[in-house]
């Protein structure tokens, strides 16, 4: 299990005591699907079911290889001979059997081989399972900050509706003009404006994450607040590289084409063929019993396939490291997302507590006619983007810390090997 074994230390944060051995699986999330709810509709997601199809013809394909190519062949030929010198006719047949033989290894190398394509296919499976999880967490977030931004102006249409029928109020009685009136009326389409715009963004999220996955229950969840992420990053590096199925696929890749490389250099000599036959000439006269042995003398071809396999294995090999060092650096931006996204929805936290606190005030101000309608509309702009910051910044956090959650295969059943 290699990389699986580094031991990282969860605390009660992210929802799992101490690692002993292993990291092991937790449970998702309160504000996540369940984990039943999700495996069911990961093993469902199409591009899931591809890959096991395809993992089952590598199993498949893995049994040919074992067993070769070569078959028996048989042959027979008859025939007719007239002697004229006697001028009498004969019949005259020959059957046999052949088989070519793999030799230099080749069956072991074959097996080999049968053995990488089925490796290869469960790392594709893993990493579509792995890819469906991710687009399963990036599409529920992305839905629950559509209906909070939707929840948010929901919210602000109440405010602008108290704060035109008090400025109605205030124009009736002659403590405010005609022109504040007209500012609230404006006040109120905009926030009416910004509500169709979020109540379209949201229906559109929610369509979006029902076409994907059309049997996942559309419940809106009480969110968590977002907490620090915990650990030695150095083990978690290596944890998440140890369980990822993109790096596991370049690495099966690699071994596949160092196989084939190996079989390419066997196959400079190539596979005899041996028979066995009987033949029966004149009538019966004479009966032949003998063995065949032939051979294909290799030239230019088979040297040229075999730098090719050469090539292709040094190819792999460099691909190995590009998503290696591809990994390392994504790995590097999520941890310092999961560790400056808690800081950020902190600050954005306290803005929206300010902001509230603010626009209350200004309001009650403005009801007893102690501040204007400018300063009110201010006052709850300014609420308004805290709180819409605050919201993104809370699923921003919450998004890096899921995320870092799934690429080590720690929630959703994703430790599948």
């Amino acid at each position: 299990m290699n990389a699986k074994h580094v031991c990282i230390a969860f605390a009660a944060a992210w929802g799992a005591g101490l690692c002993v051995a292993q990291p092991v699986q937790q449970p998702a999330p309160a504000d996540l699907p369940s984990d039943e709810i999700a495996q069911r509709l990961l093993r469902d997601d199409p591009g899931v079911v591809q890959a096991r199809h395809a993992l089952d013809a590598a199993r498949h394909r893995a049994v040919a290889l074992t067993a070769g190519s070569h078959e028996w062949t048989a042959k027979t030929w008859v025939q007719r001979r007239r002697d004229r010198s006697t001028g009498t006719d004969a019949n005259e047949w020959s059957v046999g059997l052949e088989r070519s033989l793999r030799i230099g290894g080749k069956a072991g190398l074959d097996r080999q081989l049968g053995e990488a394509h089925e490796r290869l296919a469960e790392a594709r499976h893993g990493e579509a399972l792995h890819e469906a999880a991710r687009e399963l967490l990036a599409q529920w977030l992305d839905w629950l900050v559509a209906e909070q931004t939707h929840r948010l102006w929901t919210e602000q249409l109440a405010f602008a509706q108290d704060n035109l029928k008090a400025a109605t109020s205030r124009r009736q009685a002659g403590d405010a003009s005609q022109l504040e009136q007209n500012a609230a009326v404006a006040d109120l389409a905009e926030v009416q404006r910004q509500l169709s715009t979020a109540a379209n963004e949201e229906s559109k999220a929610r369509a979006r994450l029902r076409a994907h996955f059309p049997a996942l229950p559309m419940d809106v969840p009480l969110l968590s607040e977002p907490l620090p992420l915990t650990g030695d990053p150095g083990a978690w590096r290596e944890h998440i590289l140890g369980e990822s199925d993109e790096l596991r696929i370049a690495k099966e890749e690699l071994r596949q084409a160092e196989l084939s490389a190996a079989r390419a250099r066997a196959d400079r000599v190539a596979d005899p063929t041996l028979g066995v036959h009987s033949t029966s000439e004149r009538a019966g006269a004479e009966r032949i019993v003998g063995l065949t042995l032939s051979m294909p003398i290799g030239g230019v071809a088979r040297g040229s396939q075999e730098r090719e396999a050469f090539q292709q294995a040094e190819a792999a090999r460099a691909a190995v490291m590009r998503k290696q060092r591809e990994l390392e650096a994504e790995i590097a931006s999520n941890q310092a997302d999961a560790t400056g996204s808690v800081e950020r929805w902190r600050f954005a936290d306290q803005a929206l507590a300010a902001g509230r606190n603010n626009v209350q005030l200004t309001q009650r101000a403005y009801s007893l006619g102690e501040a204007d309608l400018q300063t009110l509309f201010l006052a709850r702009r300014q609420a308004v983007d805290a709180a819409l910051g605050a919201a993104q910044a809370r699923l921003d956090a919450l998004r890096a810390r899921y995320r870092l959650l799934v690429d080590a295969h720690l929630i959703w059943g994703l430790d599948h090997e």
